[in-house]
């Protein structure tokens, strides 16, 4: 659950920096320039690629991993017909995607350094990755949404009584960086070179 929470901070972060392009990419810049200059890039990527990592080896021992086990969830699932137990599906299914697809992110974005406005544009207009983005931005969100929500459930900070309200808050925000994501994707497939 920490490095959960640590990373759904990092990503909700990580999602308002990066959007800092729609304010014009002097800001972006500016923003990409401190996390250079601090040195919070080169040290902060690898440390998140780390914990991202371990985040990814305590998990996976609660996933299905082989084609019987995996039939076995969706049979349990379709069978007991709980919500809860679908979001935990979904946040499983898009753990799979975004271990390869946010791996091949931070590497391009830490391997590429210094970021700036020209170099994101130039990823998503001229090298395909629009599509891409397009995949890892729904998935990362779901699955940092359902995350927030299930850490709240199962350490008691919602309890059943509250989970609707919760669950609904937990769908605004998810909303809100879905949007605010895809205007940002707007931005760079946009801005000029």
């Amino acid at each position: 659950m920490l490095s959960g929470a640590a990373l759904i901070v990092f990503m909700w972060c990580h999602m308002l920096l990066v959007a800092s392009v729609n304010l014009g990419s002097g800001v972006f810049d500016a923003l990409a320039y401190f996390l250079e200059w601090t040195y919070m890039a080169q040290i902060g990527g690898p440390a998140i690629g780390i914990l991202f990592l371990i985040h990814f080896a305590v998990a996976i021992r609660k996933v299905p991993v082989t084609s019987l086990q995996q039939k076995n969830m969706w049979n349990q699932a379709k069978m007991l017909r709980h919500k809860d137990t679908w979001l935990w599906v979904v946040q499983a299914v898009s753990a799979m995607v975004i271990l390869i697809m946010a791996g091949v992110h931070l590497w391009t974005v830490l391997t590429n350094l210094p970021i700036s406005t020209a170099k994101s544009a130039a990823r998503i207009q001229d090298g395909g990755w629009l599509w891409f983005y397009l995949i890892l931005l729904p998935m990362a969100e779901l699955h940092v949404g359902i995350g927030f929500y299930r850490i709240g459930v199962k350490w008691g900070f919602v309890q059943r009584r509250g989970r609707k309200g919760f669950q609904k808050l937990e769908y605004i925000i998810t909303g809100a960086f879905l949007a605010i994501g895809l205007l940002t994707l707007i931005t760079f497939a946009t801005v000029s070179i």
